[in-house]
């Protein structure tokens, strides 16, 4: 057996985006960076290894230096995006922008760039489809119930809401997902205008956009996909994690092959 079978290649490496701001351990109340453990188990699960990044300032020198080392990125969920990022004045509904809050919209605006440079493979999970939104130049709804007249996409509590969401022929997420599946959802945000290179991938029953990705006649042999939905509070349904990371292993072998040239 040689190095090359598939049971020696080494499994890919994801970076995952993390909070930061304050939070609590033990006696300690502090300011930190940190993620809910359920997304690098789905990493795990679909085979692949977690690489946590904490938010801080970076220019695209050095997101591009980050990136070197990864195979994938996911932009995970978080706060709300500065509706300043995309020309809007708060929504009171929308989280207050801090500063830590910035650092974060800033280095992922950052690494997302870096990645779309190099073609390297990215899930965006929920905060993360926005964020890829107004990257890319997009805008987004502030506040769901003010378009949709209800609040069932975030009922509050930390209580997922079950959506019917209907995917777009055609797409990375309908190959993955299928023609319609139900998804875990808690936002009041969503994306209104669409960024620049990106396509629409899911609806859901009130036509709020649920996923995209990027347009393959912009982006050819890029695999940037996102969904408003949280498929880390379904471990039982691995999808959408296993096409990240089979798309990060080819970009790994893609690489290897590359150097070994």
């Amino acid at each position: 057996m040689n190095g090359s079978s598939p049971e020696h290649r080494r499994r890919p490496a994801i970076g995952l985006t993390t909070y930061l701001q304050q939070a609590q351990t033990g006696v300690w109340d502090v300011r930190a960076s940190f993620l809910p453990a359920i997304y690098f188990e789905g990493v795990g699960l679909a085979g692949g290894m977690s690489v946590l990044l904490p938010p801080q300032p970076v220019d695209a020198a050095a997101a591009d230096a980050l990136l070197d080392g990864l195979d994938g990125l996911i932009i995970t969920g978080g706060r709300d995006v500065d509706p300043g990022a995309y020309g809007s004045p708060r929504h009171p509904a929308t989280d207050e922008p801090a500063e830590d809050s910035r650092i974060r919209d800033d280095f992922e605006f950052a690494l997302l760039h870096a990645a779309l440079r190099r073609g390297l493979p990215v899930l965006g999970i929920c905060r993360g489809a926005q964020v890829l939104n107004v990257a890319l130049g997009g805008t987004l709804h502030q506040h769901l119930p003010d378009v949709v007249g209800h609040s069932r996409h975030q009922q509050g509590n930390a209580v997922f809401s079950t959506s019917s969401i209907t995917t777009v022929s055609g797409t990375r997420v309908q190959a993955l997902v299928g023609a319609a599946t139900d998804a875990q959802c808690y936002h009041h945000q969503a994306i209104d205008r669409l960024g620049d290179g990106l396509i629409v991938s899911a609806l859901d029953a009130d036509g709020v956009i649920e996923a995209v990705e990027t347009d393959p006649r912009r982006y050819p042999d890029h695999w940037v996909v996102a969904v408003q939905w949280h498929p880390e509070e379904r471990l039982d349904d691995l999808r959408l994690f296993a096409g990240l990371v089979q798309a990060s292993s080819a970009f790994a072998q893609r690489k290897t092959q590359k150097v070994s040239a």
